[in-house]
This record gives structure tokens, sequence and C-alpha cells, in this order.
């Protein structure tokens, strides 16, 4: 949940922060170039924190991990609130990320060894339930602070610290897993290095992990950054208030987020009917389709409601990604890869952040239109979901897998 608040508090207040800071008008074309870059270094980020934490959580423990990503997270985000430079808001959403990322990966793994294989599917319901509740506490946030943050957008960030509070409980109440232990004690000396997710039979894998989330996750986070500017840039509502147009984009993430907790248990239902590699195609080809159908044509601020909802649904995707990845990798590889594989599609996801905002920028300069360009980034992002669906087709089926050992079997 609060993984979720501090993940997006600031794609509510991207544009008229960038803004501020570059101390110019919010329809100059740098912002949205820069907002981009900063979302983009945020994705890298996380990225890398994923790789980073989840080896952390492999060798020193879940729980430990969990408290350091956690702090890590919160720190960053709360010293947003100095940034007084574009550039200085793109190190600490750089930073804060690293602790999301790995905080992902450890709390994914920690569930998937503590809870029965019949359950995973609605565990990773309510995980990423978990994040969307986060998201409208961003939401609700930035409503409760609006006459505030309509001013100096810089005091939403300071909510983001909020989370380090979690950490003294977790230090008390939860233990590392059995299997954990199991695994480290089986092992003794010769676990596994961090190289040996590209040896042997976890390789395979381990690339097409990588394929499928850089894909998605490319596509998603176009979606979900810009489609926050795009409801912004409306050209309808370009005369309104800041205030105005603050509560109208939160309105619009409060739709695709209620949207994507029906989608996070509509996965689940799908998962255990036909199995995580089926389902995961389907619900990717979905997020294809609405991303279509909300975006081949310009729309009202009131139509544009309405279709948010699939892009919403859809997101049930990545609920799955949550439990079906820990236990396709070793124990003791098992932060690592899920973290890994899943994170470092990010990287994609970040640099398609910037080329999309690219794209909008060129389309800004050339035509003289706003929001238009913003509704073709969107467009264009949505048809990632298609290869996206056709390689997880070839993804290992979960359910038909018995549970890894401790340490892979390594080709020579």
């Amino acid at each position: 949940m609060f993984d979720g608040l501090d993940m997006h508090l600031y794609t509510l207040v991207a544009v008229p922060f960038v803004a501020q800071l570059m101390m110019t008008q919010r329809t100059n074309p740098n912002v949205g170039l820069n907002a981009s870059i900063i979302q983009a270094g945020f994705l890298i980020g996380w990225a890398l924190g994923g790789g980073f934490f989840g080896r952390i959580g492999d060798r020193l423990g879940r729980s430990r991990a969990l408290s350091l990503t956690i702090l890590t997270y919160a720190l960053f985000t709360g010293l947003s609130y100095f940034a007084h430079q574009w550039w200085h808001l793109l190190a600490f959403r750089f930073l804060s990320a690293l602790g999301i990322g790995g905080e992902w990966a450890v709390g994914a793994s920690l569930l998937s060894e503590t809870w029965p294989r019949r359950w995973r599917p609605w565990i990773a319901a309510v995980l990423q339930t978990g994040v969307n509740v986060g998201v409208l506490g961003a939401v609700l946030s930035n409503h409760l602070l609006s006459s505030i943050v309509a001013k100096e957008p810089r005091y939403l960030f300071l909510v983001g610290v909020l989370p380090a509070l979690l950490v003294f409980w977790i230090r008390r109440a939860v233990p590392e897993p059995e299997e954990w232990h199991a695994a480290k004690t089986r092992a003794g000396h010769h676990e596994p290095k961090a190289r040996d997710l590209f040896r042997g039979e976890v390789r395979r894998t381990t690339l097409l992990v990588i394929l499928v989330c850089a894909v998605s996750l490319t596509a998603h986070w176009a979606f979900m950054f810009w489609h926050q500017v795009h409801v912004r840039n409306l050209p309808e509502i370009l005369q309104w208030s800041d205030e105005e147009r603050n509560r109208l984009a939160y309105k619009a993430l409060y739709v695709v987020m209620v949207a994507s907790i029906v989608g996070n248990f509509s996965a689940a239902v799908i998962a255990r009917l036909i199995g995580y590699r089926r389902a995961i195609a389907i619900m990717c080809f979905g997020y294809f389709l609405a991303m279509l159908g909300t975006y081949y044509t310009a729309r009202s601020p009131e139509s544009l409601f309405y279709w948010l909802v699939g892009p919403g649904f859809f997101q049930g995707v990545f609920a799955l990604f949550t439990m079906y990845l820990p236990p396709l990798f070793p124990t003791l590889l098992r932060t690592t890869g899920a973290g890994f594989c899943y994170n470092i599609g990010r990287i994609a996801a970040g640099l398609g952040t910037i080329l999309f905002g690219l794209f909008s920028y060129k389309s800004i300069v050339e035509k003289g239109t706003v929001g238009l360009d913003y509704r073709l980034t969107l467009f264009y992002a949505g048809f990632l979901f298609l290869p996206a669906a056709v390689l997880a087709l070839y993804l290992p089926e979960l359910r038909d897998r018995e549970e890894p050992q401790a340490v892979p079997q390594l080709a020579d």
C-alpha cells in the first residue's frame, strides 16, 4: 500500500511541479519532456533497486531487506520536497525508486514462501490491490491538500515519509520464512550467484520473463504517466484553474484504480481456471484492446472517464506477476530472480517514457496543439501489449511445476 502511495505522488503533480522548478508555463514543451525524463529515472532506479535489494533479500533475509527498502523510498520521497531544480527531483525520484523496486521483490517472495500454493492467485490480487489502495491514498492526499498543492506541489511529497513508521512493526512482527532458513542451511557455503540466473534450466525462464515484463511494463507505464498529462491538457479544460485541473486528474486516476482492483481479482479467477501463462496473455491482449478503444479518437472529459475503466481493469495482469514470478526461481535466487527479471523491464519502460515524450514534444512544436498529441502517444503505446501477449504464451506454467530446489541445477 505504501509502495503505491509513494510511487504515484509524482504523477499527480508532475507537470505543475516541473514547470514550477523550471520557472516556466506548463504548456512549454520542455516541461513534458523533462517530466518524462524524471519518470524514466524513477523507472530505471526501480529496476536497479529490484536487483540490488533482491540480492540482499536472498543473502540477509526477507524481513531485514524489507525494512531497508521501505526506509529508502520513504526518506527520498520526503526529500523531494527540497528540490529546487528539475534535476534535483530526478535524483530524489531515482533514489526513492531503488527502495520501491526492492520492496516489490522482497515482499512478493516473502508472501510466496509463507502462503499455501492454492492461495497464490488470491494473495496476488490482495497484494496488488494494496498498491491500488496506496495510489488512492495518494489521490486522497492530493485532494485533502489541494488548496496547498495547487500553489506548492512540493508539499505532497511530505506524505511519502509515513511508510517509514511501518519499519518498526516489521522488525518486531515479521520473521524470516522457514523455507529461506532451510535453503540457507542446505546450501552452506555454496549459495548460487546472481549470474546463475543465466545458466542451466533457469536461463530460459529468466530471458522470457525479462522480455514479457519489458514490453508490457513499457506500455503500462506510458499509460500511467501520460494519461495524467493527457487529462490535464485536454483542450476543453486548458482555461480551468490549476486546482480544478488537479481535481479532474485525480478523479481520472481514481477511476483507473477502482477498475484495477476489480481486474486484480478477475485475473486471479482466470488464472485459477486456465493457469497463469494463458491468463497473462489474455489480460495483455485485453489491455491492448482497451488502449485502442480509449485513444483511437479524441474524447471529451466526460466520455474519457468511462473509457478509462478498460485500461484500469486489465492492469490486473500485474497482480499475477507478484505470485507467479518468485516460485519460478530457486529459493536462494528468488528475490534476486523475481526482482531482477520483473524490474529490469522498467529500464525499457523508462526509455519508452522518454521516447513517447519526444514524440509528443515533436507533435506539439509542429502542430501547435497539446491534448491531441498525448492521445496519440497513448494510442501507439498500447500496441506494445500485443507482443507481450504472444510472448506470455511461451512462459512456463507454474501450476504444472514442482517447487524448485534451493540450489539450481546448472549446466557445465
